[in-house]
């Protein structure tokens, strides 16, 4: 029979063990540190039919009230162009103090109250970070037959440094092409393996040019065995 010592002994091994796993497993599920630098951020606004003049209100008064905010260095907000009633907004912050702030100041409240009434689908925020960016600058305030362009490209995790690097080799010629006005990459915070394509074209016929470019062809080609949904190109016209 074990004696009391033994018993107890054993019984706080037990206990030390138990907390081990439970610290290593908060550790491993723990969120990651917010990134240093930049803030950057996409949203998706998916309206009903028929709503597009109420919501294009509601984003030109944030849009005002956002471009004003301390640590805003990017603010747009844009319009489908084939779906009017869905909408994006391209944010860069400062750094991650200067999104939070924004989050919680009372001209985004009074646009998420509303705009909830005006929606179809949940309004899609996704934290990013620059990851392949060239001049921040790029294509500011570009209007008339400019094309933006938001592009989500999903790789499956096994393949995450592959296709990242795939685009980091994309994105230096595609600023070379003709009528180009910007192109980043940006890696969504809470999916590694998540990135957005953001660009800007003078015109849709430049971005058809660039598009049957043999860099763009090697990408394509290359990414089918390396991604984990379709290639989701949006084209957007800037709300003025």
């Amino acid at each position: 029979m074990k004696s009391l010592y033994e018993l107890l002994t054993a019984s706080t091994i037990a206990v030390a063990s138990i907390v081990a796993g439970v610290t290593s497993a908060v550790a491993q599920t723990a969120p990651p540190p917010p990134p240093v630098g930049p803030a950057y951020t996409v949203i998706y606004i998916e309206a009903a039919p028929g709503a597009g003049t109420q919501v294009t209100k509601l984003l030109r008064a944030v849009h005002a009230a956002a471009r004003k905010a301390d640590g805003n260095l990017r603010h747009e907000i844009l319009q489908r162009r084939e779906r009017p009633n869905h909408f994006a907004i391209l944010e860069i912050w400062k750094d991650a103090a200067a999104y939070q702030a924004n989050l919680s100041a009372e001209h985004t409240r009074k646009f998420r109250d509303g705009l909830k009434p005006l929606l179809v689908a949940a309004y899609d925020e996704r934290p990013h970070t620059g990851m392949d960016i060239g001049e921040i600058s790029a294509g500011a305030g570009a209007k008339g037959g400019a094309v933006y362009v938001v592009t989500h490209v999903d790789f499956i995790p096994p393949r995450k440094d592959d296709g990242i690097a795939g685009l980091k080799e994309l994105a230096t010629p595609s600023r070379k092409d003709g009528g180009n006005l910007r192109y980043e990459v940006q890696q969504q915070n809470s999916r590694p393996n998540h990135l957005t394509l953001v660009e800007i074209w003078k015109d849709h016929n430049s971005l058809e040019a660039h598009e049957k470019t043999a860099h763009v062809v090697k990408f394509r080609d290359a990414l089918l065995p390396m991604s984990g949904s379709l290639f989701d190109q949006r084209l957007y016209r800037a709300i003025e």
